[in-house]
């Protein structure tokens, strides 16, 4: 499969967001990943609809919006409208039933549904909702903050995730030159970065070495 990079804006300098934004993208970024934080499911806040409607304005890159927050259902409809194509519930906060009615409701509109798991969380707790969305995406770091250290107990997770699943399976948390092949080995085919991507002197070169990883 072809690898694709989200670089993962929480790891961006917010003083000069869409400079940024305008970095990653010309140096060949393929997805915008948007973390949304709300205090309470993740110890950490960051940034709501509006922020994300700004950032649609100036970009065509896909938004997937990554809701780490408690009732995600309360604000899945606001994302929408602000510009997000792909949007990412955690398994942890929400019900195999509250899936399916979203998906069912929102894939006629084009966007595309994705499931996330947190590192201690059991595969299984996603099996049943497999058939329904179109990625899943991986944590290999506890959610919350940017620049943590990439959690390798989560590697035989993706190994039989991908034994079991055709769709992407995106990997967000450490993830740099030296933790992609493993991933890429075990079936990811997305990479989403943060700290390793803002933080390289050449930020094409750093996109390219992770897309490269996968040939």
């Amino acid at each position: 499969m072809k690898i694709k990079v989200a670089a993962s804006i929480i790891a961006s300098d917010f003083s000069c967001l869409e400079r940024e934004i305008k970095k990653v993208e010309q140096a060949g970024i393929d997805i915008l990943h948007i973390d949304i934080m709300d205090g309470h499911f993740v110890p950490n806040i960051t940034i709501g609809p509006d922020v994300v409607r700004c950032i649609s304005k100036i970009t065509s890159l896909p938004l997937d919006v990554h809701l780490m927050i408690k009732k995600p259902e309360r604000f899945i409809d606001d994302f929408i409208k602000a510009g997000s194509n792909m949007l990412t519930v955690h398994i942890e906060t929400i019900s195999v039933l509250g899936i399916r009615r979203q998906v069912s409701r929102l894939k006629p509109k084009g966007i595309r549904w994705g499931v996330s798991l947190n590192p201690a969380t059991p595969l299984e707790r996603i099996k049943p909702v497999l058939k329904y969305v179109d990625f899943v995406l991986v944590m290999s770091v506890n959610p919350g903050f940017s620049g943590q250290e990439f959690i390798p107990a989560v590697i035989p997770k993706i190994k039989k995730l991908r034994s079991i699943f055709e769709g992407d399976i995106s990997v967000d948390g450490g993830i740099n030159d030296k933790v992609a092949p493993r991933l890429i080995q075990a079936g990811a085919n997305i990479l989403a970065s943060g700290s390793y991507i803002f933080s390289a002197k050449d930020t094409r070169l750093a996109i390219e070495k992770l897309k490269n990883m996968g040939r």
